[in-house]
C-alpha cells in the first residue's frame, strides 16, 4: 500500500502516562494495513516525529511492526479470517494518528501486559505495533471488574541460578499438563494469575525473537548462558527458572526479555547458589 503525505493530524502519547481514553479496540479487523514498511514510509515516520516520539521509540515501533512479530493468530489471511471475532477483544494503545490521501491512519500498540486475557495465538511475548485505518478503531469500554493481568511472580528473594548446559532446555514444555509442576508452583506460593503468566511465558513462542525457535536459538546457546536467572521452583528432575527483564536490560536486543520469561531445564543443567545462612548472634 502506497500512502502519499498530506496534512498531518497527530494525537500524542509519547512519554505521557496513558489513560483509559488511550485504549482502543479493533472494531473492524479488515482495517489493518498489511505489508507496510514503516522505515520506508515518510508519512508514517513524519507522523511519529510530529507526535513527539524520540528516535529510540520510533525505532522500536519500526522493529516491532513487521507482520512476522505479530501474534501467530494474526500473521496470515487465513488466521485473521479465523480469529477476526476474537481480535476485536484486543486491548490496543494509540501511538499516533496521521493523515494521508487515503484517509486517517493510526499506529497502535498491542502491549503484552494488556492482553494476557487473550487466547494463546493472539498473545505475544513483547509489545508489537499495527497500522490501522482509523475508521476501523473504536473506543474500548473499560472493564472495571476485570482484574489487572499478572506481571508474574516476584523474583527478588529467589536464589541465583546459572545455566551450565544450555541445550538441556524444554522449549515447548506445557507446565499446565504436568501435575507435579503445577503443585510445585502452588507450593511456592504462586497465585492462579501468576501461574497462568508463568505457563504462557515458559513456551518458546513467547520468548525474545533470538531464542523463540530452535534454528535461531541453537547457534546462540553460549549467549543464553549469560542471561541472569533465578530459580523459581524445582520438581522431580526439572527446574523452573525466571529470567527477569529488569536484570537482563543489557542483553543483546534479540535476547532481551520485554517481560520476565520462564525456562524449564533439566535439574543437572543448572547451578543454584544457595542462600547464605545468617550467623547467630
Amino acid at each position: 500500500m502506497r500512502i502519499v503525505w498530506s496534512v498531518l493530524f497527530v494525537l500524542v502519547i509519547g512519554g505521557v502516562p496513558m489513560t483509559a481514553q488511550d485504549v482502543v479496540r479493533l472494531a473492524d479487523p479488515t482495517a489493518l494495513v498489511l505489508n507496510m514498511d514503516l522505515a520506508q514510509d515518510r508519512t508514517a515516520m513524519a507522523g511519529m516525529q510530529a507526535a513527539g516520539l524520540d528516535e529510540t521509540t520510533i525505532q522500536e515501533v519500526v522493529r516491532q511492526q513487521s507482520t512476522s512479530k505479530w501474534p501467530v493468530g494474526m500473521r496470515t489471511d487465513s488466521a485473521r479470517a479465523e480469529n477476526g471475532g476474537a481480535m476485536k477483544n484486543l486491548a490496543l494503545r494509540k501511538v499516533c494518528d496521521y493523515s494521508t490521501d487515503e484517509g486517517l491512519m493510526s499506529i497502535v500498540a498491542i502491549r503484552a501486559l494488556d492482553n494476557l486475557h487473550m487466547p494463546d495465538d493472539l498473545r505475544s511475548g513483547a509489545d508489537v505495533y499495527l497500522v490501522v485505518r482509523a475508521s476501523g478503531l473504536a473506543q474500548a469500554e473499560v472493564a472495571a471488574q476485570r482484574p489487572a493481568p499478572s506481571r508474574g511472580p516476584g523474583w527478588r528473594t529467589l536464589p541465583v541460578a546459572k545455566i551450565i548446559k544450555a541445550d538441556d532446555l524444554y522449549a515447548t514444555y506445557d507446565l499446565s499438563k504436568d501435575s507435579d509442576a503445577m503443585a510445585a508452583m502452588e507450593n511456592a506460593g504462586l497465585s492462579r494469575p501468576e501461574i497462568e503468566a508463568v505457563i504462557f511465558r515458559s513456551h518458546e513462542r513467547n520468548w525474545p525473537e533470538g531464542i523463540d525457535s530452535f534454528d535461531e536459538r541453537y547457534p546462540r546457546l553460549q549467549e543464553l548462558q549469560k542471561l541472569k536467572a533465578r530459580q523459581l521452583t524445582r520438581w522431580n528432575d526439572k527446574v523452573l527458572l525466571v529470567m527477569p527483564a529488569e536484570l537482563n536490560k543489557k542483553a543483546p536486543t534479540t535476547l532481551k526479555p520485554y517481560l520476565d520469561i520462564y525456562l524449564v531445564y533439566g535439574a543437572t543443567a543448572v547451578q543454584v547458589k544457595e542462600k547464605k545462612k545468617r550467623k547467630g548472634k
